[in-house]
């Protein structure tokens, strides 16, 4: 699943599920599964990151994928998305009402 907002137009947002072809040093062949782009194959490219509020006296930054392992989602993560099946185990209550219905 993707952690960042690559390229809105072409589909590959936050939250948008794919699957791993290849891994390479500075990419990921991958093939996405949910929103219009679905079956098209994307390269994800690693991204610099660096902590917004790290009071350091050096400047630390980091190249990664931005993914992340999904074999399940929480609620909030597949809201607005499409499933043609779905498992839903509730131990307990949702913690808002209609929180289910998204």
């Amino acid at each position: 699943m993707l952690l960042r907002n690559l390229d809105l137009k072409g589909g590959l947002c936050n939250g948008t599920r794919l699957m791993v072809r290849a891994l390479h040093n500075n990419y990921i062949d991958g093939e996405v599964f949910t929103g219009v782009p679905a079956g098209n194959r994307v390269f994800v490219p690693r991204v610099q990151l660096a902590p917004s509020d790290a009071n350091l006296s050096f400047t630390l930054k980091r190249r990664q994928f931005p993914v992340r392992l999904a074999y399940s989602m929480a609620i909030n993560k597949s809201q607005g998305q499409t499933f043609e099946k779905v498992g839903v185990y509730l131990k307990k209550p949702c913690f808002s009402h209609g929180q289910l219905y998204v």
